[in-house]
C-alpha cells in the first residue's frame, strides 16, 4: 500500500513539475477537487480527445457529432431523474469529523478481500512455475472461492439496499464488516443519508425574475433532446449513433484521488440509437469496440477488466465498467450502459413531443432504445499518465524518468536541439521548426547540456529529439533520437517529416482497434 501511495505521489508531483496539470488558483490556495491543465496537459489531452473522436466519428459511418450547451432547460433534469434520484449515500465519521461516500467504503472492503484472494493466487503461481493453472486454481482453492463469494454477497446485499432505498441497513452492513475511518481507525458513524450532486445557478437579470437552473451533471441529455434535430438532419437511419464531449459538474462531497472524481470534469460520450428487441446485442458488441479502443494503446491487456453492475441504475436492463488498474487499484474508467427507451420517453412526456423514428423496414414509429458509452476524459488522462511514467535504470547505471505515452498522444511530438547556441546552429535549428510545425507540435530549446534537454523531453513524453551540430550545416543532416530506445541515428532534413509521421500519425492507433 505504501508502495502504491508513492508512486501516486510521484504522478501528482510530476505532473505539476512538467507543466501537465496544476491546482485550480493555486496563488488562493487553491480550490478542492478541481484542477487546471497546463501547457503540456492541454495538449495531451486534446490527443486523447482526438483519438477517441477520430475513433467514434471518423471511422463509424453511422456515428454523427454534437456539441450541445451546459445549461439546459430545468424540466431535462426532471425529465431524466437527476432532480429526484442524482444522489450519493453519505455516512459521517463522528470522531474524525469527515465524510465519505458509503458505498465507497463498501466497495474498498470488497477490493481488500479481492486483493487477498490475488496473493493466493500469486503465492500458488511462484510455487508451481510454469505448471500452474491459474483457472482451476481460481476455481477450486478454498480461500479464493472465499474471498470471492464473500465479496459477491456484500456487494449484492449494498446493491439491494441502495436500490430500496434502505440505508439504516447501508450503514448496519458497514458496522457488521467493522468497517473503520482509513484514516483514523474509528468505527464511530453516524446514520446514512442521501445527497443531491447537482449545482444550482440562476438565468435571468434579476433575482426577482431569475429562473433556477442546474449545471449539467452528464453530456448524455444534450444528445437525447437533440435526437430527431440530428436524425432528421442527418438523414440516418437506425441504428446510428451521436458522438459528444464536453464539461460536466458534480458537486462531489467525497472528491479524492487527483483528477480522479472531480468537481469540473470532462466526459466523452456516445448515445447508440437502435430498434427495440436489439439493444443488448449491440450493448455486447460496444463493450468489445470499447476495450479494443483501451488495447490499442498498449498500456497491456491485464491492467483491463470488466465489471458487470449487480445494482442497475434506474433507466438501464444491463450495465457493465470497464476498470483500469490505477495506483489505487482497479477502478471505472469506462462505462456501457444499455438504457432502454427511458431517457426519449421521458422527455417525451415532460415535453409533450414526440421523439420517434418512424422504422421504414418495420412500417411503424417507436420510441428507440440507446446503448451508451462513456468514459471520463480527465480519468482517461491519469490512466495514460500513471502507466506510462517510469524510472528507468539504464546499462550505465545512471537513471532516467520517461513518459512513454504512445507518440500519437504525446504533447511535443519532436524537439529541436541545437548543440550549442552559436555558430549559426540555432538559425539552422530554426529553419527546421519553421518547416515541421505545420505538420506537429514541435519545440526548439537550446538550454543546458544535451544530455539534460534529453531527460527533460523524456520526462514530458517527447518521442523525437532532433540534434543540430555543426556537421549539419555542411551535410543537411542531423541526429534523430528516439524516446524509447534512446536509439540516436544520421538522417537527411529532408526526411524528416515522413520518419516523424510514420511515428506518431493517428493511423497507427487507429489501424489497431
Amino acid at each position: 500500500m505504501a508502495k502504491q501511495e508513492d508512486v501516486f505521489k510521484k504522478v501528482v508531483s510530476h505532473a505539476k513539475e512538467y507543466g501537465f496539470i496544476f491546482p485550480s488558483s493555486e496563488i488562493y490556495d487553491g480550490l478542492s477537487a478541481v484542477y487546471d491543465y497546463g501547457q503540456n496537459g492541454a495538449e495531451l489531452k486534446n490527443n486523447i480527445k482526438q483519438y477517441w473522436w477520430k475513433a467514434m466519428v471518423q471511422l463509424n459511418e453511422n456515428i454523427v457529432g454534437l456539441d450541445s450547451a451546459i445549461l439546459m432547460h430545468p424540466t431535462t433534469w426532471k425529465a431524466s431523474g437527476h432532480v429526484d434520484a442524482f444522489n450519493d449515500p453519505l455516512i459521517d465519521n463522528k470522531d474524525s469529523k469527515k465524510r465519505f461516500r458509503a458505498d465507497v467504503l463498501i466497495e474498498d472492503y470488497c477490493a481488500k478481500l479481492e486483493d487477498k484472494a490475488q496473493k493466493e493466487i500469486e503465492k500458488a503461481e511462484k510455487r508451481f512455475g510454469d505448471a500452474f493453472d491459474k483457472a482451476q486454481f481460481e476455481a477450486t482453492n478454498p480461500r479464493v472461492i472465499e474471498y470471492r463469494e464473500k465479496q459477491k454477497t456484500i456487494l449484492a446485499r449494498m446493491a439491494k439496499s441502495l436500490e430500496n432505498n434502505d440505508l439504516a441497513d447501508v450503514k448496519a452492513l458497514i458496522e457488521e464488516l467493522e468497517i473503520a475511518d482509513p484514516d483514523t481507525g474509528s468505527k464511530n458513524w453516524t446514520d446514512v443519508r442521501q445527497f443531491n450532486l447537482m449545482f444550482g445557478t440562476k438565468l435571468g437579470a434579476s433575482a426577482e425574475s431569475a429562473m433556477d437552473l442546474y449545471l449539467r451533471p452528464e453530456t448524455a441529455q444534450g444528445i437525447f433532446v437533440n435526437f430527431l434535430n440530428v436524425q432528421k438532419t442527418s438523414r440516418h437511419k437506425l441504428p446510428f449513433g451521436i458522438a459528444q464531449i464536453g464539461k460536466a459538474f458534480r458537486n462531489e462531497i467525497v472528491a479524492r484521488q487527483f483528477i480522479f472524481r472531480m468537481r469540473e470534469f470532462e466526459q466523452m460520450e456516445m448515445q447508440f440509437f437502435v430498434p427495440p428487441g436489439t439493444e443488448l446485442k449491440f450493448y455486447e458488441e460496444w463493450k468489445q469496440k470499447r476495450l479494443n479502443w483501451h488495447l490499442a494503446l498498449g498500456l497491456g491487456q491485464e491492467n483491463y477488466k470488466f465489471h458487470d453492475h449487480e445494482k442497475l441504475a434506474h433507466y438501464a436492463n444491463a450495465a457493465a465498467d470497464i476498470e483500469f488498474k490505477f495506483p489505487f487499484g482497479f477502478k471505472e474508467l469506462e462505462g456501457i450502459h444499455s438504457r432502454t427507451d427511458f431517457d426519449l420517453s421521458a422527455h417525451e412526456q415532460h415535453s409533450g413531443r414526440k421523439l420517434q423514428y418512424f422504422d421504414p423496414e418495420r412500417n411503424e414509429n417507436y420510441v428507440p432504445y440507446v446503448v451508451e458509452t462513456s468514459i471520463g476524459l480527465d480519468r482517461m488522462f491519469l490512466a495514460l499518465f500513471s502507466n506510462c511514467l517510469k524510472d528507468e535504470v539504464l546499462e550505465d547505471g545512471s537513471e532516467r524518468t520517461v513518459l512513454s505515452l504512445p507518440p500519437a498522444l504525446a504533447p511535443v511530438k519532436a524537439a529541436i536541439l541545437p548543440l550549442v547556441k552559436k555558430d549559426g546552429l540555432p538559425e539552422f535549428a530554426e529553419k527546421i521548426f519553421n518547416d515541421l510545425k505545420y505538420d506537429f507540435n514541435v519545440i526548439s530549446e537550446e538550454k543546458d547540456s544535451i544530455g539534460k534537454r534529453y531527460r527533460r523531453q523524456d520526462a514530458i513524453g517527447t518521442p523525437f529529439c532532433i540534434t543540430v551540430d555543426h556537421d549539419s550545416l555542411t551535410d543537411n543532416t542531423v541526429t534523430l533520437r528516439e524516446r524509447d530506445t534512446m536509439k540516436q541515428e544520421r538522417v537527411k532534413v529532408e526526411d524528416l517529416r515522413r520518419i516523424i509521421d510514420e511515428k506518431v500519425n493517428f493511423r497507427t492507433l487507429l489501424s489497431k482497434i
